[in-house]
């Protein structure tokens, strides 16, 4: 893990909480980027539009992907890729108060807010949110640019495919499969496999 400043794209709800932690942990914040410009309930400075991010220099700096999401969405996966593809890494978040088993693998980008628990042998892919008091039990995976809400609960061997929206308050039972672009709603009891692209 670097402590190379950064610039948060985006300037919304996740990107304020994610904004705070950064605070908390003394990183250096360049500023946020935005369609338009707009003030920042932390004093951030605005920069630009995203492609303002271009000027600066992929080696000196790290990015923040502050764009949650509520459901199923690309924008987190396109949004990662264009700057990746350019050279720019993202940086890792996470809050102190989660509790992650040292045998746990975390892809770059990936954000473990706070109360979250991720236990031994859980493998994390990059660009994924692990929400709020979300906890994810032991030898489970979630692919790429994944949501796992607030309060979601996956048991042990759990499966999830990338792109996939894992809402607030699931519960998933031991090693179902979840598969990819995938929208479990929030509160719903997973007791059997789901297929990609399907919304339950």
């Amino acid at each position: 893990m670097t402590n190379r400043p950064v610039i948060i794209i985006g300037n919304g709800g996740h990107a304020g909480v994610l904004t705070e932690i950064l605070i908390q942990q003394n990183r250096t914040i360049i500023g946020f980027t935005a369609p338009e410009k707009q003030g920042n309930r932390f004093g951030i400075s605005y920069l630009g539009s995203d492609e303002i991010i271009n000027t600066y220099d992929c080696e000196e700096i790290e990015l923040i992907l502050g764009i949650g999401s509520v459901n199923v969405t690309e924008i987190r996966a396109i949004k990662f890729k264009e700057f990746k593809e350019k050279g720019f890494n993202f940086a890792t978040v996470i809050h102190e108060s989660s509790i992650i088993s040292p045998s746990a693998i975390l892809g770059e980008g990936v954000h473990v807010m706070a109360g979250s628990v991720i236990q031994s042998f859980v493998n994390i892919s990059d660009n994924t949110i692990i929400n709020t008091s979300s906890s994810i039990d032991h030898d489970s995976y979630i692919g790429k640019h994944s949501h796992i809400a607030p309060g979601a609960i996956l048991s042990g061997g759990v499966k999830v495919g990338e792109l996939s929206h894992i809402g607030a308050g699931s519960i998933i039972i031991q090693n179902i499969q979840i598969g990819s672009h995938v929208m479990v709603r929030a509160g719903v009891l997973v007791k059997q496999h789901v297929p990609d692209h399907s919304k339950i």
